[in-house]
């Protein structure tokens, strides 16, 4: 168990700071300075938990543990010095994006359902926590949001929280239920990745004139 929790507690840390990289990804793109990027980093890594948190009624958790937000700031710098970089290492930069998406939905779950959230909101809050911080940085870039791109990225988050909080009500242990649901969103994300899917959008001759 210890080696589970040490493995969860660095992937935590990792997640974040994959998250970090891509807000101040969106701040070179707009070429801010190094201020900007360091605050569009902290608050893409941290916003999702954040929300998740005053949500459900819990203490903060990077105020009890300020390390996540130097972890935010270290990947901002990261980012200063070594450049956006090319088409290569925006690819990388997305999949590790796909693997902390699909640690976070579940983690935002657990935490929720910890402290007695119901089913469905324990689901929510694992979504929350997986995109939150996203959306506050496409915001402040005036980039089109995660929620309103074809390419599924939500409905990943949702799958993955899901299957984790449907296996804990029957029975699953935390584990292997946490690593069932990152599976799923992991590839499901893989999927859009790869293949570009989407969910069917609103027919054309049914919208509004």
């Amino acid at each position: 168990m210890d080696a589970i929790a040490n493995a969860l507690f660095w992937l935590d840390y990792a997640a974040v700071a994959v998250f970090g990289a891509t807000g101040a990804l969106a701040a070179a793109r707009q070429r801010h300075d190094i201020v900007t990027f360091g605050f569009f980093a902290a608050v893409t890594g941290v916003g999702g938990g954040t929300l998740r948190d005053l949500l459900i009624g819990a203490p903060v958790f990077w105020v009890q543990r300020p390390g996540y937000v130097l972890v935010c700031l270290a990947a901002a710098v990261a980012v200063w010095v070594l450049g956006p970089g090319g088409q290569g290492r925006q690819r990388v930069l997305l999949w590790l994006d796909a693997l902390g998406m699909a640690a976070y939905c579940v983690v935002g779950a657990a935490k929720a359902a910890a402290i007695g959230a119901p089913p469905f909101s324990a689901m929510v809050m694992g979504v929350l926590t997986a995109c939150f911080g996203g959306v506050i940085r496409d915001v402040l870039a005036h980039e089109p949001s995660v929620l309103l791109r074809r390419e599924i990225y939500v409905t990943c988050a949702a799958m993955g929280a899901g299957t984790f909080v449907v296996l804990q009500m029957l029975g699953v242990a935390g584990t292997p239920a946490g690593l069932a649901g990152f599976a799923v969103a992991f590839v499901i994300r893989a999927g859009a990745i790869l293949w570009n899917w989407s969910l069917p959008g609103f027919p054309a001759h049914k919208a509004p004139d």
